[in-house]
């Protein structure tokens, strides 16, 4: 873990290396979160990351969105994924479970144009189901600002991984 001295130590190039990644495949996030150094602590830290999502036009928003990986599926995931849904149980689900995941990330992505997203640290397969059915039935709208919500909780999880309280 890093402490927030070491991080405002950084230079941006340095500062975009070590957290490019907290958002998934879009280090924009980060470069934008570094303009607001020095970070008092890290949850100053944090609400830049929060902030800079959330004050990113539409389009970059729904780039980040779709960067994301389809949950319990078999392709390929960063680190921080594969940790995460394996935590919630999602890399040793039964073949009926797999097959409703994989029905909901489609019926999803046809609704929605965009992959379904949920912070699943602390939570259960089961919790990750039941909130694939609830918000299925979100207007696009909603979902949007529902799924930038789950967004900005996985970049929290994640920098709390990194960076020291």
């Amino acid at each position: 873990m890093k402490d927030i001295a070491d991080i405002n130590a950084l230079g941006e190039g340095a500062f975009i290396a070590a957290f490019g990644d907290v958002a998934e495949h879009s280090p924009w996030v980060a470069q934008a979160a570094a303009v607001d150094r020095p970070f008092h602590d890290r949850a100053h830290m944090i609400r830049s990351f929060t902030d800079a999502l959330s004050h990113a036009d539409r389009a970059a928003q729904l780039d980040l969105i779709r960067a994301h990986p389809d949950l319990a599926t078999r392709a390929r995931l960063t680190a921080d994924s594969a940790r995460e849904q394996g935590g919630a149980g999602l890399d040793s689900l039964t073949a009926e479970e797999f097959t409703r995941f994989t029905d909901f990330n489609a019926r999803h992505k046809a609704a929605f144009g965009f992959p379904f997203i949920f912070a699943v640290r602390g939570a259960t397969k089961h919790q990750i189901l039941a909130a694939f059915a609830e918000r299925i039935g979100n207007s696009y709208d909603q979902e949007f600002a529902v799924t930038l919500d789950q967004i900005g909780r996985i970049i929290r999880f994640r920098l709390e991984d990194r960076v020291s309280p």
